[in-house]
């Protein structure tokens, strides 16, 4: 497998290269942005703007394949991102299941998602938003946003099929390194199968968003981040 400058990549399986015939098969049709494939089933949680949705969605050519949620309701979301309700346009032109008010903690109970299972299950930069005042080096704010991730990994690992990924992406450097996400997932019976530098450029279109205040459209600088994929232990 390999990765063009925009790094998406193409799995192309190609039997009998030694002796080729005419009964010889490839297959083009599996597309891969970084660790996720047009083949996986994805869950997707707490998207902002739904960018990072749309990402996936356009390099797939399609997003059958993939259920995208926000905390926000469908009214809090044109309130909140100037190009929210555009993205979830096209995410449901390509087929995108789309879907509101999911709470990460309460999404292994909720019918329409408990019933699933999936190959890869994502969070991207937790944060407990609006929830939270104050500094992020505060030991209160670092106890919110832990007992958020926790409560997270506590449902989706419920979701998962058997040989499914959960993935969290998240600053490394301090305060956010004192969040502890690796031992967080040890707790919840969860085993690390890799962490992987994140790049926004790896996820073209996708831009990450504050998500609460007034500046919830804005982004926000990733600095030094990655994705922990955790496994069933």
């Amino acid at each position: 497998m390999c990765c063009d400058s925009m790094s998406v990549c193409v799995r192309v399986y190609i039997y009998g290269l030694e002796n080729k015939k005419s009964s010889d098969k490839i297959d083009i049709s599996e597309k891969w942005v970084r660790h996720y494939s047009s083949k996986h089933k994805i869950l997707l949680v707490g998207e902002g703007d739904f960018s990072f949705s749309l990402c996936l969605a356009s390099a797939f050519g399609s997003a059958i394949n993939i259920t995208a949620t926000s905390l926000d309701s469908d009214d809090e979301l044109c309130v909140k991102y100037m190009d929210a309700m555009d993205n979830i346009s096209k995410l449901k032109r390509y087929g995108c299941d789309i879907q509101h008010e999911v709470d990460v903690h309460t999404m292994s109970f909720d019918n329409s998602l408990s019933l699933q299972r999936y190959d890869r299950i994502v969070f991207n930069f937790p944060h407990v938003g609006s929830r939270f005042f104050g500094r992020e080096c505060l030991s209160r704010a670092i106890e919110s946003h832990k007992e958020l991730v926790r409560g997270f990994l506590e449902n989706a690992k419920e979701m998962l099929k058997e040989d499914g990924e959960i993935h969290i992406t998240h600053k490394t450097t301090y305060p956010f390194s004192d969040w502890g996400i690796k031992k967080l997932g040890k707790g919840e019976g969860l085993k690390l199968a890799k962490t992987s530098k994140f790049e926004l450029s790896h996820y073209p279109g996708y831009i990450n968003k504050r998500g609460s205040g007034r500046r919830s459209d804005d982004y926000f600088p990733v600095g030094e981040c990655s994705t922990y994929m955790f496994i069933q232990s």
